[in-house]
């Protein structure tokens, strides 16, 4: 047994496809095979389900796999010990982050990021809280920054900041008139929200108190994964919107004439690092919370008299 099947394994469990599995592993598919059948042989065991497409592992299978990635994951601690002695931060950091933070986080940290660690590698996908929570869990991703809490026993969450929620009107809304809104005030039909996927969605009925289910019927319908669309249509339609606080800072005077705060408590959603709980890289990953903790407002680093939303 060596270390390199155990990579091999868990690659296939990763990818379910024996030659996407190789490609990742820079081995060619007849090698990757013949190793994984070795291990297979060695514990006399079947890790794979082989009649099946995509492959999956067995009952046995995903237990083999499941110490597998512990035993990688501690491998690896090896070098990590090194790198946190000798203060190197070096190497790829892959990292998730939701759609409804990437655009208004992400352009104010890289430059500043990249130039402190130049041997740093960001790769930054931007993925729904699901995808960031499954590529976790199978080791595609380094961290997210994602709304939490989450509740999931495997992922590590370490909160960042606080982002209020505010609402966005049209110029001709009734609620011009209000200096704060109150979630009664907000008439659901005349809501533009983010498509289904979206955890700002979930937060933002949340918020109204309404149901999927029980939301009435619109005439027209517009799914969007985009916060920057759902200004659009308040602008040039009717209706009203709720935004995040970053989202705010490149409206305009008139547009920002449109936006009301909530009264007290405020509906916040708290924004973390996630991990998987056995994550490894963790000199680079302090340096990215404390990128973000220098880059975001004073106001967003403590709760205060906030009502912090459930990410689901």
């Amino acid at each position: 047994m060596t270390l390199v099947q155990l990579e091999y394994i868990i690659a296939v469990d990763t990818y379910r496809n024996f030659v996407v599995a190789a490609q990742k592993c820079f081995v060619t598919q007849p090698t990757l095979s013949m190793q994984i059948q070795k291990l297979e042989d060695t514990l006399g065991v079947k890790i794979f389900d082989r009649s099946r497409q995509p492959v999956v592992p067995t009952e046995l299978g995903q237990q083999v796999i499941a110490q597998a990635r512990a035993i990688i994951n501690e491998s690896k601690q090896l070098t990590e010990l090194i790198k946190v002695f000798n203060n190197e931060l070096s190497g790829e950091l892959k990292v998730g982050v939701i759609p409804t933070v990437a655009p208004y986080l992400l352009p104010q940290i890289i430059p500043d990021f990249t130039k402190k660690y130049p041997k740093v590698q960001l790769m930054i996908w931007e993925y729904t809280t699901e995808q960031i929570i499954q590529n976790l869990k199978s080791g595609l991703l380094d961290c997210g920054i994602l709304a939490t809490p989450l509740e999931e026993a495997s992922l590590h969450e370490i909160p960042v900041f606080y982002e209020s929620f505010v609402v966005y009107l049209s110029a001709s809304s009734p609620l011009m008139n209000k200096d704060e809104v109150t979630y009664k005030d907000i008439n659901f039909d005349e809501l533009w929200l983010l498509n289904e996927g979206h955890c700002m969605r979930n937060q933002v009925l949340n918020i109204c108190q309404k149901k999927k289910s029980g939301a009435g019927i619109k005439q027209f319908e517009y799914n969007t994964g985009s916060v920057e669309t759902l200004k659009r249509m308040v602008d040039l339609n009717s209706g009203i919107t709720i935004l995040p606080e970053l989202s705010l800072s490149d409206l305009s005077t008139e547009q920002s004439s449109r936006v009301r705060n909530f009264s007290s408590p405020v509906p916040v959603r708290e924004i973390s690092i996630v991990t998987h709980r056995n994550f490894l890289k963790r000199g680079v990953i302090k340096a990215l919370e404390k990128e973000i903790l220098e880059t975001v407002p004073e106001t967003m680093l403590h709760k205060n008299k906030k009502d912090v939303l459930d990410a689901f």
